[in-house]
């Protein structure tokens, strides 16, 4: 047995004292977090720990540490391009059990949560205080993962991602090390933002262990809507006119003839054979009706009709949870195919000419490729769908993938608005940062030196 396999030994059996039956390296667990809703194959760590606190996470840390042993940060699983994944072994720290709110201040309008707690979790929390957490990717992910990612959603048009919404951290360094950044206080500046260091850092950096984060109240009223357009470009440039109305939009998604059809098959919908906008408008009675009225008036200059609203709270309920399950409704659709997702993000006024360039080359593909979109901010999805064991089709997937990214990056966007990097997006990096990667990379560095915290993911030679 080498130095090492004796080191990893010793660990193991550190990490077995400590948990007790938190330890785990039985192979169904092992296997449950070696899977993605990625393409990637499975890769399992070699251990799972269920840490209850921060000092817990901080001594697996530093056996961890010790022993050069990779962690991982698990949240709910639900990234999309191997964030969580094992690629090298390792531990992974599934903080389900790491779930409370711990504070929630309404007069400052924040809350203290730990990062297993979920977003449909913490806003069933919030229900009596009038307040809510806004930040939706549709998953029911965890703060903590999403905080990692960046997450985002259909709601960021106009109450930002993740970015905006966590105002402080509390993190378990690659060494044991417990750091806080930020505070609960609108704004600061003292220093470096580390906050914004460790948010959409994809657990590279440390394991997070507690948020603060920025809560809203709720909206008096909430009006949510459908309508088809003749086109894309229509559709597009509807939205494009409202943001540059200063229309405060709640939500403002693009959904394909394809994402429709889906939705028609699946869902029981009977929408037209067209693009469609799904709208939300928050406000008092009076702002929403006002709002309403003004974004008609902008649809039907770009071909917009066939308006259905969505009033009872059950009704929005169904529009949204039919557009988050795009994917799986899909899926049931076309169980001959493997899903190849992919995103990207481009300036507003560059939409239009990215969404028709894309939904053009995945047409003369002959792939399967329904395009959905958080417009409203410049950001959409396609869902490529290639044969099962169509070695051929599945390359023309990848390119089509690809290809999405140049065209971001040509237009003046990112190759990811919401899904991230992970190990799936790594090979643009360079073409997005430049020298900027490389300084990611002295980042990550510094904080840890070993390379131990989620290695092979975001990071050049991590």
């Amino acid at each position: 047995m080498t130095a090492r396999d004796t080191a990893i030994v010793a660990a193991f059996e550190a990490l077995s004292a400590l948990l007790g039956p938190r330890f785990s390296r039985s192979e169904s667990d092992r296997a449950l977090h070696g899977r993605s809703e990625s393409a990637f194959p499975e890769m399992p760590p070699d251990a799972v720990v269920y840490p209850e606190s921060t000092d817990e996470v901080a001594q697996i840390a530093r056996i961890c540490h010790r022993a050069g042993l990779p962690m991982i940060g698990w949240g709910a699983g639900t990234s999309l391009e191997g964030h969580a994944i094992a690629p090298r072994g390792g531990v992974t720290v599934d903080f389900s059990r790491m779930n409370k709110v711990l504070q929630i201040a309404p007069e400052d309008m924040v809350a203290i949560v730990q990062p297993g707690i979920t977003r449909e979790e913490l806003n069933t929390e919030l229900r009596a205080t009038g307040l809510f957490f806004p930040v939706d990717p549709g998953a029911n992910a965890s703060i903590g993962g999403m905080a990692s990612t960046r997450a985002s959603g259909t709601t960021a048009v106009r109450y930002g991602t993740m970015r905006a919404n966590v105002l402080g951290l509390e993190v378990v360094l690659a060494d044991g090390r417990v750091i806080r950044t930020g505070t609960r206080a609108p704004k600061s500046s003292t220093g470096y933002d580390l906050t914004a260091l460790f948010v959409g850092a994809e657990g590279t950096l440390g394991l997070i262990t507690e948020l603060t984060v920025r809560l809203h109240g709720q909206p008096e009223a909430i009006r949510s809507a459908v309508c088809a357009f003749d086109d894309m470009a229509g559709a597009v440039n509807a939205v494009i006119a409202t943001i540059q109305s200063g229309i405060p939009m709640a939500r403002i998604e693009f959904v394909d003839r394809a994402a429709a059809a889906v939705f028609n098959a699946g869902a029981g919908t009977d929408w037209p054979d067209a693009p469609h906008l799904m709208l939300e408008f928050h406000g008092s009675e009076q702002a929403v009706a006002e709002q309403t009225a003004r974004f008609a008036e902008i649809a039907a200059d770009f071909g917009g009709q066939g308006f259905r609203w969505a009033e009872k709270p059950e009704d929005r309920t169904a529009l949204w949870t039919m557009r988050h399950n795009t994917y799986r409704t899909a899926m049931m659709q076309f169980r001959d195919r493997d899903p190849l997702t992919t995103d990207i993000c481009v300036p507003i006024s560059r939409l239009a000419e990215a969404v028709e360039e894309t939904a053009a080359e995945i047409a003369a593909s002959g792939i399967p490729g329904p395009i959905v979109g958080h417009v409203g901010d410049g950001n959409f999805h396609a869902l490529l769908l290639p044969r099962k064991g169509d070695a051929e089709e599945w390359g023309r997937a990848q390119d089509l993938a690809a290809n999405m990214a140049k065209r971001a990056l040509r237009l003046g966007g990112t190759v990811s608005g919401e899904h991230g990097i992970g190990m799936g997006k790594t090979k643009y990096m360079a073409l997005e940062h430049g020298e900027a990667w490389q300084v990611m990379g002295a980042i990550k560095a510094a904080l840890d030196p070993e390379g131990l915290m989620n290695p092979g993911k975001l990071l050049p030679g991590n």
